[in-house]
């Protein structure tokens, strides 16, 4: 019953947004006063009563007439009568004659007669008199009828948040229920045959639904109620019941998955049965295969299926309605300058908003890009904002300056950026730093990318372990790769080897078993990726041949796991045959391994760093004990 769509009419960012402002509708409800925090108050409050009602003392002490203290002194006190006492809470029927005085407590109603109150420490007793030592001039210590908020005052104004502190002035003027903008109940549906709910074991094929969780959190933050509807499987009559039941209860309904152009996707002929498509592809990236549509007088979204591309379009797109739904205020985005810190490319045609971190040198940001791909799930996490590069732009140059949007008020540079190699090695020395009070951001670009970002002075650090043609590790890169301002620290010792599945079921005894077999192979860059290509061209040069043809004979050899923890997942899933990697991944997963050779994992550091308290950390903790005792039970061995 799907149809194939392909994006004939992309529209652009705003007027994707713009297809959303009929449903831009506000209703209010009246909710108890317990159940307000965090909802905006939908009319003007009026107070009907004085707050205080009464004149009240603001201090423990005694209630006087103002002009009897006069003159008083340490030296020479002035002696009033004291007549009773008033409790908070009292009705008082006593009043303050000329030369006596009342004792009070804070709170409690002023008796008649008296204007001020003397604070108790500036007192004290004998027998049945006060001896008051410091002089009070009319109402001190007095708070009058009204003095807080009078009767008929305007005390909260419609499109106010309602914290704590609204709260108490709500109660205060004796509202026990509070007219409010009512939350948008939005409804999520994810949809994938490939879907499974966190917490359960996921087999071959399958992911953890992310996407609902991530939207529901993002309809929160908003100030709407979200609805988990579940994950609706491939099968077109199943996906329209969902949604079409879904138009009817929920103000606004959002789903995942299935929008892009393919024989599986099924939102854009669901879509055209019972409702009508207002917009189909969005001149964006990330978030191209976006649908936006209403049925039933109710807005709903089809958002990418990708993490990133999901989260980035109900940010740009569904939040501001939200918002608007719920009487928050539009977001805006602190905006940061800052200039880039490399070459940026850009295949133009369409908006890109690029996440991007920051680092701070010399007092002026700089801005890396955090390219991931739409698929990863962290790239948003590991980064500070985002760029907008329009659809005219093609190349924006190293030092250009560019505007940042950022995702938090606040930016929050680690004490320490390593950017290079996977290794959980970093996970220790991460972990050791956070012991000593410093904060690291760690991302995993590989080798060959750390050396980069140490050549443009991004890192403070790069962990590398790139093997030369002459077999020495990671020095000769220095040279070759123009790597100034670095200086190269030793590591330790990983050993890598063929991982296998438990048994090693295809009888794989080394590389050159490899043709016919699949595999699963790292990232380009990586020092795992060069080592591999140096044997197989080596095989290759031994059967006449070349690396080319000897690749293409391996399965998988272009399918690209960015950890050694990926290349074990893929094997225990079944997907490979064989992968490289350490030893300590396949151990640590109950794979079999076979040895291949030590490799040096080495640390490049930014020489005009080497003096940063946090970079001098680091240099203590890779030469303690304590980091040789940790990497050792890894199966690392520090490099002599």
């Amino acid at each position: 019953m799907s149809e194939r769509k392909e994006f004939r009419t992309l529209v652009s960012l705003e007027d994707a947004k713009k297809a959303l402002i009929p449903f831009y509708k506000r209703d209010i409800e009246e909710v108890p006063l317990n159940e307000c925090y965090n909802r905006v108050l939908a009319r003007n409050v009026y107070s009907r009563v004085d707050v205080p009602g009464f004149d009240r003392a603001s201090m423990d002490g005694f209630a006087v007439k103002a002009k009897d203290t006069w003159g008083a002194d340490e030296e020479s006190p002035r002696p009033l009568r004291i007549k009773g006492i008033i409790h908070a809470g009292d009705k008082p029927d006593i009043s303050v004659e000329p030369s006596t005085a009342v004792e009070i407590a804070t709170g409690a109603v002023m008796p008649r007669g008296a204007n001020a109150v003397v604070m108790v420490e500036n007192t004290d007793t004998s027998g049945e008199d006060v001896n008051v030592r410091k002089p009070v001039s009319p109402g001190e210590n007095v708070m009058h009828t009204g003095a807080d908020i009078m009767m008929g005052e305007l005390a909260l104004r419609a499109g106010t948040r309602l914290t704590s502190r609204e709260i108490s002035v709500l109660a205060a003027v004796g509202l026990d229920r509070v007219a409010v903008y009512k939350k948008p109940r939005v409804g999520i549906i994810s949809t994938g045959n490939e879907l499974m709910m966190p917490g359960t074991i996921l087999e071959p094929g399958q992911i953890y639904d992310v996407n609902a969780y991530a939207v529901g959190a993002g309809v929160i933050e908003n100030g709407g109620e979200p609805v988990y509807l579940g994950i609706i499987r491939d099968v077109y009559e199943d996906f329209q019941k969902a949604v079409v039941e879904a138009t009817k209860k929920y103000d606004i309904v959002v789903t995942s998955g299935s929008t892009s152009a393919g024989a599986s996707d099924m939102m854009f002929s669901t879509v055209g049965s019972f409702g009508k498509v207002l917009v189909h592809g969005i001149k964006i990236k990330p978030g191209k295969p976006t649908i936006i549509g209403e049925a039933n007088d109710r807005p709903f979204i089809g958002l990418p299926g990708y993490p990133s591309s999901a989260i980035t379009i109900f940010n740009e797109v569904v939040a501001p309605m939200i918002r608007h739904m719920s009487g928050y205020p539009e977001k805006a985005r602190r905006e940061v300058t800052a200039r880039m810190a490399v070459r940026v490319r850009s295949e133009g045609g369409r908006e890109v908003l690029l996440p991007v971190g920051l680092i701070n040198e010399k007092d002026a940001l700089s801005a890396y890009p955090i390219e991931k791909g739409s698929g990863a799930v962290s790239s948003l996490l590991d980064a500070d904002g985002y760029i907008e590069i329009s659809e005219d732009t093609h190349v924006i140059d190293e030092g250009d300056k560019v505007s940042v949007k950022l995702f938090s008020e606040e930016i929050t540079f680690p004490d320490l950026l390593m950017i290079g190699s996977h290794c959980l090695g970093i996970d220790i020395i991460t972990e050791m730093m956070s012991e000593k009070g410093y904060t690291v951001r760690s991302i995993n670009v590989g080798s060959m990318g750390g050396f980069r970002a140490i050549r443009k002075g991004i890192a403070d650090a790069a962990g590398v372990h790139l093997l030369d043609e002459s077999g020495v590790y990671n020095e000769p890169f220095l040279r070759s790769l123009n790597v100034e301002d670095a200086v190269l620290i030793k590591g330790y010792v990983r050993e890598q080897g063929l991982i296998l599945p438990k048994g090693n079921p295809s009888g794989i005894k080394g590389l050159e078993d490899l043709p016919g077999k699949q595999f699963i192979n790292r990232t380009k860059g990586s020092g795992t990726r060069t080592l591999l290509d140096m044997e197989l061209k080596k095989i290759a040069e031994g059967r006449g041949t070349t690396l080319q043809v000897l690749t293409e004979s391996i399965p998988g050899y272009d399918v690209e796991a960015k950890t050694h923890n990926a290349v074990a997942s893929a094997i225990l899933m079944g997907k490979a045959d064989a992968g490289l990697g350490i030893k300590t991944v396949a151990e640590q997963n109950g794979l079999d391994f076979i040895p291949l050779r030590d490799e040096e994992y080495d640390f490049v550091v930014k020489a005009s760093s080497m003096n940063k308290p946090a970079v001098i950390a680091f240099m203590d903790i890779l030469r303690s004990a304590e980091f040789k005792k940790r990497i050792a039970e890894l199966g690392y061995k520090p490099q002599a």
